[in-house]
């Protein structure tokens, strides 16, 4: 019957692949509306932040001395833009559509002492100038170090190199190239690329007044080649000439597919080898399930409902002698109705996120959509939040709901909270413009205080209202003696060996996830994403139902608590991950943003532990009603 039972397992989890098998890839829906463009309409390239991975400080672009238009003009920015430390600005940089123009001077910058030190820090710390055109951001093209012939798109272009003479080179002309779509029937045209060609040009000028330079090596009949002239040191009290030319090409890729090649991953193999890794965890989870679920429990409760007294039935053993206690409530019974609400409305945040990026509406187009998504979410997934933790606490027979309302309004948050301002405030002492303004920070608060707060409070009011969860048993009034545990099921024990494969489903994911967050890439592969977080919630109850199993076998009966650490303490290991990832995947070595990738992944790894001890916890709360409901007890 177990057999049967794990080939049911296999086949639905095969459907499941083959259903999301189309959407595994990138899919999305490429921005609100085309932009369509006749021959010779003026188009202005916008400035966002400069980058870097060594660092993950963000600066604004206008932050070193480079060209400034006459009036800097912000864009309007969205919540989750802001967040990321997105500042999108005017430039100087403007050419008409189609026209292909030679070396134009953006201006002459004479650099101090100072702003020629800032340039070498941010040449040291490898930043990164991000633009964008038509909503798309800037990229340069590079050839594969492993020898092929395929390409690989970085985001963004360097602020400069140190050359072998330990002198620093600034990149101060651009050679855009910009690719187009043209329509058959009219003279209009859609961009579907943006790529540029760095390069350190030491411009030769005739000096006639304070920045009226007339230079003689950039003209608008010829384009200067990379690598063709005299590189340009960054010396104090010296004058820098920022140029560029731009050249149109001609492409036969449309605007809906424009993405393509930002979001293009590589590595699908490995992607599939992680999904595959983690079917065959919970394939053999799936069968340790069906073998106690039919096999063991089938047994045992025919056997203890055709006994005829109850000598005989104090003579059995096992999970069927803490029938009388197994629904007592637990130490702290308030304190896991808190986390119980705030995982229920972390799961509802996760899930319709991931089904709308799913879907394809959270698209890369819309900068920060997808943060503005998840915060809006958890907001109103307050109201989940408030039911299922009043539910819980009326089921104890609590009666301070309105103490467990506020503590599930509060705790979670404000331990975030806390450390995001913490975060935000070594972040501003860097002068950084991935702080966040004091106005969004208002805005924060609001939508925790304003929104979240009332709708927990009337989640709470509604889910106390109604009518509490009868026991199956009746719960004894002198707690039973729990005998000696054997050294293996330990608490401490069982919960570390609990959160392995939770883990284990997701790690290899994890990899690319966290690439993306810290190394500045585009992650947009959420079909996998879906499969896999799929694979968690069945890992996360299986790993709880089995080791609740053998706890309550053992004659243990504490395990409310026991069931959520079982599974959160995979959040243990992803922090354990994300450290080993810090020491050999990246080369931060500020102490500030060492302090800030830790922070944010001691907030991510609260949260995973949050997430996962809910799903098992529900996963043991069925389990446990589930097998005590089956059995006859006078």
């Amino acid at each position: 019957m177990a057999k049967a039972s794990g080939e049911v397992a296999a086949c639905l989890l095969l459907a499941l692949l083959l259903v999301l098998l189309p959407s595994a890839r990138a899919f999305y829906l490429p921005g609100v509306a085309p932009r369509d463009f006749r021959k010779g309409d003026e188009l202005q390239v916008k400035v966002n932040k400069l980058s870097s991975t060594k660092t993950q400080l963000p600066y604004d672009y206008y932050f070193l001395d480079y060209c400034k238009p006459s009036k800097i003009m912000n864009n309007a920015e969205n919540l989750g833009e802001v967040l990321r430390g997105d500042r999108i600005e005017n430039s100087v940089y403007t050419f008409k559509m189609r026209v292909d123009e030679g070396c134009k001077v953006a201006c002459p910058v004479k650099l101090n002492t100072e702003t020629a030190k800032n340039f070498k820090e941010k040449i040291d710390d490898e930043y990164r100038v991000n633009m964008i055109l038509d909503n798309l951001p800037l990229a340069v093209v590079r050839q594969r170090r492993d020898g092929s012939q395929a390409t690989i798109i970085e985001n963004g272009f360097r602020v400069g190199y140190k050359g072998r003479d330990n002198k620093y080179y600034l990149s101060n002309h651009l050679s855009f190239k910009v690719m187009y779509h043209k329509d058959v029937e009219s003279d209009e045209a859609r961009i579907v690329g943006f790529e540029v060609i760095p390069s350190s040009v030491k411009h030769t000028y005739t000096e006639l007044g304070d920045k009226n330079l007339k230079v003689t090596t950039c003209t608008s009949e010829s384009k200067i080649s990379p690598g063709g002239n005299p590189p340009q040191e960054v010396t104090a009290d010296s004058y820098v000439v920022f140029s560029y030319d731009v050249t149109f090409q001609p492409s036969e890729i449309k605007w809906a597919s424009r993405w393509d090649t930002y979001l293009l991953m590589n590595d699908d193999q490995i992607h599939w080898f992680s999904i595959i890794n983690s079917l065959m965890i919970v394939l053999f989870l799936s069968g340790m399930v069906a073998m106690i679920m039919l096999r063991t429990l089938y047994r045992d409760i025919a056997n203890y409902n055709q006994l005829e007294s109850q000598d005989e039935a104090q003579e059995e053993t096992g999970w069927k002698l803490v029938h009388g206690d197994i629904f007592r409530p637990p130490l702290n019974s308030g304190l896991l109705c808190v986390y119980i609400g705030t995982g229920v409305q972390f799961f509802g945040m996760t899930l319709v996120t991931m089904i709308f990026a799913l879907l394809g509406f959270l698209s890369p187009s819309n900068r920060g959509g997808l943060m503005t998504a998840m915060v809006l979410l958890w907001v109103f997934m307050g109201l989940f939040a408030g039911y299922s933790s009043a539910r819980l606490y009326k089921m104890f027979k609590g009666s301070e709901w309105k103490r467990i309302t506020l503590k599930t309004a509060f705790m979670f948050p404000g331990i975030v909270f806390a450390i995001f301002f913490v975060l935000n405030a070594l972040i501003w002492g860097e002068k950084s413009s991935g702080a966040v303004p004091f106005g969004t920070m208002f805005a924060l608060v609001f939508l925790w205080f304003g929104i979240s707060v009332p709708l927990v409070f009337v989640g709470s009011y509604i889910g106390y209202k109604r009518p509490a969860l009868e026991d199956p048993v009746k719960t004894n009034k002198i707690p039973r003696q729990i005998p000696e545990q054997a050294w293996y099921m330990q608490p401490v024990f069982s919960i570390l060996i609990g959160g392995i494969l939770p883990f284990g489903a997701v790690f290899i994911e994890l990899f690319f996830i966290l690439t993306s967050i810290w190394l500045n890439q585009f992650y947009y592969i959420f079909g996998f994403l879906f499969l896999v977080f799929l694979i968690l919630i069945i890992t996360c109850a299986e790993i709880t139902i089995v080791l609740c199993y053998f706890q309550l076998c053992s004659e243990d009966y504490h395990w409310w608590w026991r069931a959520y650490l079982t599974a959160g303490s995979s959040a243990l290991y992803l922090f354990a991950y994300s450290a080993f990832y810090f020491f050999t995947k990246l080369e931060i070595t500020k102490f500030v943003s060492g302090v800030l990738y830790f922070g944010y992944m001691l907030i991510a790894s609260y949260s995973f532990f949050v997430l996962t001890g809910t799903m098992g916890f529900y996963a043991c709360f069925w389990f446990v009603r589930k097998i005590y409901s089956s059995v006859k007890i006078d």
